[in-house]
């Protein structure tokens, strides 16, 4: 017979509680979230004519007196459930900018819309998938004898894969102030973009605003290489905005070429330094811009958007090019568990880090994502919805608004947060119950979806 373990016994213990139902509802408002916030405290609403008093609401009389509330950590690999949720948010957002919808027009499907890649340049040669990591005909080596090839053909996940042919020969200096500088380099490009378009209209570059607006939504994604690069959709608006037409030279197929000769001729330098120089830091030769269009020739917008969604919840963790907790000391990034490859990176952020001309790129406490200090999605304000707005839609839909006459008093503190063994084990399957519900939900509107078109002879 199998013996209880700590988990099994802190289990029943709380299945043994009289307010244990009370707490599984709370896990389950939650979505079974595995690092919940503990909130103590009250919130109380009154009529603002009358001084009624309309709701009121006391962590007193919940399990421990704290109410469990999300996480919300985006990162898969701290917090599944609410990763989930934010991912949902995030496909939304997304969308909203390409098709209409959370209060965008949905004549932005018509406007001039792009699907942009944008990677991160050369640092050295690397372990390549396919044949690519073949060795050149004539047998070349690099200055230290090494082979510019290894003569295998890798699989995509092999763990060769984007590891340096050559550790002596890769620039990690220039990888990890790239990734220091990849924010200014977005901003560069978008900015580039709005001159190109003028000079290309005739216009004096000061008076794009009153003309057109440019309007992005983007994801940062870390290659096998442990180089980040950019996934964007990018569009075209009048001057006021998603509601507003863009004038008529602004198409598509200009916008296109803004793109591609911004992100070929955008340059940052770095500050000057002693050790490594002044570096002039580009985007990479290779640079992909796809059409979206209205009529669904292009790449189709709700997997564009959930092609972003996806990214966002990954972490430098998940691809092994960094961890989801900042280091302090050298001997945090030594027991890191990361290949060699991303401990050198790591380590190029601490010794640059401690060097006084970099100092206000705060190398070390970034040494953990390699030096990248940028959100994982950034957007103009103008593309769509908010996360705030989301939520707030969320909590209305829940029941949780507001009330427009009230006058709301709220006290709450913070008392802690995360599950005891037991809870963290019940918790996990009602996450699991929970995914398994959706992904039924989720089918079962396939189906129907797919009966519905093999009824009317179309295809589904």
């Amino acid at each position: 017979m199998r013996q209880l373990t700590e988990a099994d016994r802190d289990a029943i213990r709380l299945a043994q509680d009289p307010k244990f139902t009370r707490w599984l509802d709370q896990v389950r408002a939650t979505g079974g979230c595995t690092h919940p916030i503990h909130l103590s405290g009250s919130t109380t609403t009154w009529d603002s004519t009358t001084g009624e008093v309309l709701r009121h609401y006391d962590t007193r009389d919940e399990p421990g007196e704290r109410l469990l509330v999300r996480c919300r950590n985006r990162r898969a690999s701290v917090c599944a459930p609410c990763s989930r949720l934010h991912a949902g948010d995030t496909f939304h957002l997304v969308r909203a900018g390409l098709v209409g919808g959370k209060n965008v027009p949905p004549a932005v499907r018509d406007r001039p819309r792009l699907f942009v890649t944008l990677t991160a340049p050369s640092f050295g040669p690397v372990h390549r998938a396919g044949e690519r990591c073949r060795p050149r005909r004539d047998g070349g080596t690099c200055e230290h004898g090494r082979p510019l090839g290894c003569g295998a053909a890798h699989d995509t996940d092999a763990p060769h894969v984007g590891q340096p042919l050559c550790a002596d020969c890769y620039d990690y200096p220039a990888h990890v102030l790239w990734h220091a500088h990849a924010g200014m380099l977005w901003d560069r490009f978008t900015r580039d973009v709005r001159r190109y378009l003028a000079t290309s209209a005739g216009l004096v570059q000061s008076h794009f605003p009153h003309h057109a607006r440019l309007s992005f939504a983007c994801v940062a994604e870390y290659q096998k290489r442990a180089a980040v690069h950019v996934h964007a959709v990018v569009r075209l608006d009048g001057p006021a905005g998603p509601a507003d037409e863009p004038p008529p030279w602004g198409t598509a197929g200009r916008l296109a070429d803004a793109v591609q000769a911004s992100a070929h001729r955008g340059v940052v330098r770095t500050p000057y330094s002693p050790a490594v120089g002044e570096l002039a830091l580009r985007w990479g030769v290779q640079v992909d811009v796809r059409l979206l269009r209205a009529d669904g020739t292009g790449p189709d917008d709700d997997a564009v958007a959930a092609y972003v969604a996806k990214y966002v919840t990954k972490s430098a963790s998940d691809t092994g090019a960094g961890t989801d907790y900042r280091f302090t000391s050298w001997h945090d990034i030594d027991i890191a568990r990361v290949s060699d490859h991303v401990r050198t990176l790591m380590r190029t952020c601490w010794r640059l880090g401690g060097l006084p001309e970099y100092a206000p790129l705060r190398l070390r406490p970034w040494a953990h994502t390699l030096g990248y200090r940028g959100h994982i999605l950034t957007k103009s304000r103008a593309y769509s919805t908010t996360y705030a707005a989301l939520r707030a839609d969320r909590a209305q839909h829940e029941g949780h608004h507001e009330m427009p006459d009230g006058i709301t008093d709220a006290q709450w503190r913070y008392t802690g947060s995360g599950h005891t063994s037991g809870a963290a084990l019940i918790a996990a399957g009602i996450a699991e119950a929970l995914a398994q519900s959706r992904q039924l939900h989720e089918e079962a509107k396939h189906d129907k979806a797919r009966a519905e078109a093999h009824r009317w002879g179309v295809e589904p």
